[in-house]
């Protein structure tokens, strides 16, 4: 089948810090490996494999480099004081949890990196995004500004692009990115509408999760619309279930996943589900919504197996493939239920099954490591194109992880000063690799 090229997913490469510390409360794989010995050679070679894998299928594939890591700024600006490793050993000594936090390679998860409304949804026709705060964590609330720089290297022309900065760093606006909102549309793409999913509404605090925090607010997708210029008739807002937030489903794409006509959700996934399928039924003439029960997959199956982080991708037959984590086929029930949902009358004939352990157990799937972008051909042609899959990429980037990236890495390696110089090297021919020009703030 030939591939409707309308739609890329620009992926994130993991770090050469990825390591597991259980920093992400709320995210519950992430707290289940919580000091366990990672392999970051496995994790960067995992993803540009599914990257590589999508491309060949003619599919638009582009790739996302990492944030330099350690955040020494952030080390400095906590009171570590000292040389570079002087500062390293210090955090480790006296905060360990505060020296991870720093090293934390959770830019790879580009779902989180921005919102995304393509042009034919915006008022000036540009492809618009707006690069998330996430103030909710320490780890991750610093990364805004080096993702700003990263987006503007990648989507480079004011012609078809705007990149907004991330919204203010305060709890009312905490905003995740597009892990919290969905696109549909017709089959023939008419009658756009963006879905902003939010945990908590900042005017009615009592109406949101008690036991794990909501991330994402009303008000910040209510900025982002504003930012983007969407018509409000082709803009919905729906609140997140907070009795499934507090079971771990942490973003939105833990819990649904929507391409096109289809939204694939759990029947728990949001606050007055049914009125919201109504709503959206009277904008969309297709729309087809597949809700799975939860006798037949519970929330904590959905959980575990990451099934609704998943991708949807679309054949020109109007056919969808569904990208999977071999969590989920591995697990009787959950694979026993897709293959009923691949017989059904509906759009989606095929399941793709990638490796994706190493990120799984830090609590991201599929979905959480693409930013989807959907392109029309100009704009495509106007994407820094060094970024983009092909067989020369995907060997040169290989080399590249297999020069610098260790195949362990602990707690305690945080601290060593060669791994700072290692993560610098990498970066700058990383750079040099992907025509990014001056993107990072370190001297190699």
């Amino acid at each position: 089948m030939e591939i409707q090229k309308a739609e890329a997913n620009f992926d994130g490469l993991t770090g050469l810090t990825h390591h597991y510390a259980g920093l992400s409360f709320g995210n519950e794989a992430s707290a289940r490996n919580r000091f366990q010995p990672s392999n970051p050679l496995n994790a960067v070679k995992q993803g540009l494999a599914k990257m590589k894998a999508l491309a060949d299928q003619g599919f638009i594939q582009g790739v996302i480099p990492p944030l330099s890591r350690p955040n020494l700024a952030l080390l400095r600006q906590l009171g570590f004081t000292g040389n570079d490793p002087q500062v390293l050993q210090k955090a480790l000594q006296q905060a360990p949890e505060l020296l991870s936090a720093a090293c934390s390679a959770s830019s790879m998860w580009v779902a989180n990196a921005a919102t995304v409304s393509p042009s034919a949804d915006t008022a000036d026709q540009r492809v618009h995004f707006t690069v998330a705060n996430l103030n909710n964590k320490l780890h991750r609330m610093t990364e805004a500004p080096a993702t700003t720089r990263l987006l503007r290297a990648i989507f480079p022309d004011d012609t078809y692009f705007k990149v907004h900065h991330a919204l203010p760093q305060t709890a009312c606006f905490g905003d995740e990115g597009a892990a919290n909102h969905n696109r549909l549309c017709n089959k023939d793409g008419s009658s756009p509408l963006e879905l902003f999913v939010y945990g908590r509404d900042e005017k009615h605090p009592d109406r949101g999760p008690v036991r794990y925090p909501a991330r994402q607010t009303l008000q910040a997708s209510e900025a982002v619309a504003r930012l983007h210029q969407l018509d409000p008739r082709h803009t919905l807002y729906a609140q997140q279930n907070p009795a499934v937030i507090d079971q771990g489903v942490f973003h939105n794409d833990v819990i649904a996943v929507s391409h096109r006509e289809v939204l694939f959700c759990h029947e728990q996934a949001f606050v007055g589900q049914a009125g919201l399928l109504a709503k959206i039924r009277e904008r969309l003439a297709d729309f087809t919504p597949i809700i799975v029960p939860e006798q037949r997959v519970s929330v904590r199956d959905a959980v575990n197996t990451y099934l609704f982080n998943s991708q949807l991708l679309s054949f020109n037959d109007g056919s969808m493939s569904l990208v999977l984590p071999a969590e989920a086929e591995a697990h009787p029930g959950v694979w026993q239920y897709l293959q009923q949902v691949v017989a059904e009358d509906n759009p989606i004939t095929d399941l793709q099954i990638f490796d994706l352990r190493e990120s799984m157990r830090n609590g991201g799937g599929p979905a959480c490591l693409r930013l989807r972008v959907a392109l029309t051909a100009r704009q495509c042609q106007a994407v820094n194109p060094a970024v983009l899959m092909n067989d020369q990429l995907f060997a040169q980037l290989n080399g590249w992880a297999e020069k610098y990236y260790r195949d362990r890495l602990t707690i305690d390696d945080l601290a060593d000063p060669q791994l700072l110089t290692e993560n610098n090297q990498a970066l700058d021919d990383l750079t040099k690799l992907l025509k990014l020009g001056s993107v990072y703030e370190f001297q190699c």
